[in-house]
């Protein structure tokens, strides 16, 4: 019997380029797990007008994040992949993207080559969503429906309740909360269209019972909650982390502590969206200090937490 363990991001274009962009956009903007508007609708506008338009802006954007080693989200999940090998040397531990490289299948594939009989996937996002989680779960049922042998094949759908999770985020907010005065804790997820959360999807509560759970390992303190990154028309959850970060110092609000619990490496919409580009609207209208609090990334203490995902 050989172990296996999958860690699965969302994925990363191979370059910071507008040909790199596009080719990712094509292929995440497609699944119908991401846009759920009939094909004949969104198929032609994807390509005649979002791929002929938003991979140069995007690319500029990555751009500003990319480091020498690749992007920061390849660059992180690819350490906890290793840390967890280092922590369990008797497991095949691999990583792979839901879109781009390396491929899920590919990734499984080479596992198997490796030895792997027993398989247990885990998606790196906290809360479940159809949007994030369930593309996986379609992929890795792909890769098995018509397959002549199985492994014994685990999956998490979610760890937004795990112990070691809440404990971690709340240890990070007592630490900046020792070191400086804030007037208030901001709590922003990725948001998702209103649609998908009233046809059952629990992405939305999962993030609020996230908070609160947080909040109650904290303490009393006052806190806010929001959600980011809209794209597309439509309905989103609200209230939208922009909207909150600009009206908030006209409330006495000046000295914000953000958090993004949603997002275990930090990526195009930690870096240049909440410390960039929220940050400047804050501060812009009237913030004084604005303290982002980075997600896990290579955190051995996150390693750990892995790990226990996986034993449970």
């Amino acid at each position: 019997m050989q172990k296996g363990i999958l860690l699965v991001n969302l994925g990363t274009p191979e370059e910071p380029t507008p040909e790199a962009v596009k080719s990712f956009l094509a292929e995440f903007l497609s699944d119908r797990r991401v846009i759920r508007w009939p094909r004949g609708l969104w198929l032609p506008i994807l390509h005649g007008i979002v791929l002929q338009i938003r991979p140069k802006k995007t690319a500029r954007t990555y751009q500003k994040i990319w480091r020498k080693e690749g992007s920061p989200l390849w660059i992180y999940t690819k350490r906890q992949t290793e840390l967890l090998q280092a922590l369990m040397p008797d497991a095949i531990v691999r990583y792979a993207m839901t879109y781009g490289d390396p491929g899920i299948r590919e990734t499984i594939n080479e596992m198997k080559q490796a030895g792997m009989t027993d398989l247990f996937v885990l998606p790196l996002y906290p809360q479940y969503s159809e949007t994030t989680v369930a593309p996986i779960y379609d992929q890795v049922g792909d890769i098995y429906k018509n397959a002549v042998e199985i492994p014994h094949l685990q999956m998490s759908s979610s760890f937004y309740d795990h112990e070691g999770y809440l404990q971690l985020l709340a240890d990070q907010i007592k630490q900046q909360l020792a070191e400086k005065t804030f007037d208030m804790i901001l709590f922003s997820y990725h948001g998702i269209p209103v649609s998908i959360v009233e046809q059952g999807d629990p992405y939305e509560e999962q993030c609020k019972l996230t908070t609160q759970k947080v909040m109650e390992k904290v303490g009393e303190f006052p806190y806010a909650h929001s959600y980011q990154s809209k794209f597309g028309p439509g309905q989103w959850l609200t209230p939208m982390t922009s909207a909150t970060l600009k009206a908030l110092p006209s409330q006495n609000v000046k000295k914000i502590l953000v958090i993004t619990p949603g997002f275990v490496a930090d990526c195009l919409e930690t870096i240049e969206e909440i410390d960039e580009e929220n940050r400047a609207y804050f501060m812009e209208n009237g913030g004084e200090t604005f303290e982002y609090i980075h997600p896990f990334n290579d955190s051995p203490e996150f390693t750990q937490i892995l790990r226990s995902i996986y034993a449970l």
